[in-house]
């Protein structure tokens, strides 16, 4: 059927106004495990150092009925460190872009800063995991935290040709990729094992999006179905946050940050984060007819003793 004569169309209009919904969808994932889990405290200078001590090997103990036994010898205690790493992110809003009317916020400056804000802390967690090196930094270098993959380095498995280096002082390198191999629950138990014969208490696994699905196949995991008592559909479950070994339950979290190759068993109590420069939010110079703001956080990893995490390093994704 054809339009008749001089019908007056949308496309012909002028002045419509706009149907923009006043909202903006955001999927950006935001979670940081890492960084919820463990500990929170205080740095006082860009070189942050903790101690660690170990209790001798146990041992037959007997002695001879007033005897003036030996004095046993003193081991010193192990003095770690690790850098301090500055984030920032900045943002500039000129004065027309702040005034106009917009859609999905009131103000753009409010709006970009809480979103700034996210970032970083995404930021923040990318650099507590990852296999990255400490550097005391220099006038034109910045100073760099070690990772948690760098940290590691007694109850690990690694690929062939895979190795970790041991922290000397605030020295932490980073470790060797090996050649990867598939995630197993014999890696799993070999691990958590090694944990707990040196003190630590395996209560969270964390692991990357490939090794959580591997992990839901493990036959250690504490439920794999429920008793539906309802008229109402049952759900299907296909994933395990639970995994059961002969040492204690282990919560399993996945990570969108940390390498799909590496994944980590820890004991929460054996790790922190310390703030320098918690979150702090600042307004910089105005140079003209704009506006501008940055929020900057100054932290590093204290991992108080490694002997309580584990690593199974160099997975096929």
């Amino acid at each position: 059927m054809a339009v008749p004569t001089s019908t007056f169309q949308r496309h012909q209009a002028i002045g419509t106004r706009e149907d923009l919904a006043d909202v903006i969808y955001d999927v950006s994932p935001a979670e940081t495990p890492f960084l919820s889990n463990v500990g929170k405290v205080s740095a006082k200078n860009v070189l942050h150092e903790w101690q660690t001590d170990v209790l001798a090997t146990a041992a037959a103990n007997k002695q001879v009925e007033g005897d003036d036994i030996a004095n046993n010898a003193v081991t010193p205690t192990v003095r770690i460190g690790n850098y301090t790493q500055i984030l920032a992110k900045t943002v500039q809003i000129s004065g027309t872009q702040e005034s106009v009317d917009k859609a999905g916020r009131a103000g753009e400056m409010a709006y970009q800063m809480a979103r700034r804000a996210k970032e970083l802390k995404l930021d923040l967690e990318f650099a507590l995991v990852q296999n990255a090196a400490s550097s005391a930094g220099s006038s034109s270098t910045a100073r760099a935290m070690g990772g948690l993959e760098s940290g590691l380095s007694t109850n690990i498995s690694s690929g062939t040709s895979g190795s970790s280096t041991a922290i000397s002082g605030a020295t932490w390198t980073a470790p060797t990729d090996g050649t990867q191999r598939t995630f197993t629950e014999t890696l799993v138990k070999t691990v958590i094992k090694s944990m707990w014969t040196n003190g630590g208490d395996p209560k969270i696994a964390m692991v990357g999006p490939a090794s959580k699905q591997n992990f839901s196949g493990f036959s250690g995991i504490a439920a794999n179905r429920y008793m539906v008592n309802s008229a109402e559909p049952g759900a299907i479950i296909g994933a395990a946050d639970v995994y059961v070994s002969d040492f204690g339950e282990t919560a399993i979290v996945p990570s969108r940050v940390q390498r799909d190759r590496t994944a980590f068993i820890l004991d929460p109590e054996y790790a922190a984060v310390a703030y320098l420069r918690d979150f702090q939010t600042s307004d910089l110079a105005k140079t003209g007819d704009s506006e501008r703001k940055q929020i900057v956080c100054e932290a590093t990893l204290e991992l108080r003793n490694e002997k309580a995490h584990g690593k199974i390093a160099d997975l096929t994704v």
